[in-house]
């Protein structure tokens, strides 16, 4: 198994679209180990499989209690899809793709997610507050959205700003 290098903005595959996973397979279980490993040494909540260049419907989420250490618990979704939203909630938000960001993002309360598992078997997951949103979060990364796209122009601006001068000032050394 591997850690894999993860994309950062403003890198375009972050933009693209992923596939629908068909085969079920030793790869794909590789895929899915690269990527808990990946997320947990980052560390981060959650991680798609476009943010490590593989254009795939597949995300990782750490699903850990307050009681368990970090990183104990990985549940992994292949080919999800949202079936239902209910609520609002504003959550400070930042992304492994993303350095150097946090922000508030509005997000539904609840969600309700239909994927499968790595052998192909369909689930349904109902999930809430955090974990509704880190669904959402990697969800967006298979779809090529970034939580970017959903905070205010003004942060948007100020972060590209920002970006700008450092690769400016790394390339002047």
């Amino acid at each position: 198994m591997a850690i894999l290098p993860i994309l950062k903005y403003p890198d375009p595959r972050l933009r693209q679209i992923s596939r629908a996973v068909t085969d079920f397979d030793a790869g794909l279980a590789e895929l899915a180990q690269d990527l808990r490993e990946t997320m947990v040494s980052a560390p981060g909540a959650g991680l798609a499989a476009p943010q490590v260049d593989r254009p795939l419907r597949i995300i990782v989420m750490d699903d850990t209690g307050e009681d368990e250490p970090y990183g104990e618990k990985v549940l992994t979704l292949v080919n999800p899809v949202i079936v239902a939203m209910d609520g609002e909630q504003i959550f400070n938000e930042g992304c492994l793709s993303v350095t150097d960001l946090q922000s508030d993002v509005h997000r539904a309360a609840t969600v309700t997610v239909t994927a499968q598992d790595l052998t192909g078997a369909f689930f349904t997951l109902t999930a809430t507050e955090r974990r509704a949103v880190i669904l959402q979060h990697e969800i967006d990364h298979l779809d090529g959205v970034l939580f970017l796209d959903r905070i205010s122009r003004v942060k948007k601006d100020m972060y590209r700003k920002k970006l700008l001068k450092s690769q400016k000032m790394a390339k002047k050394s």
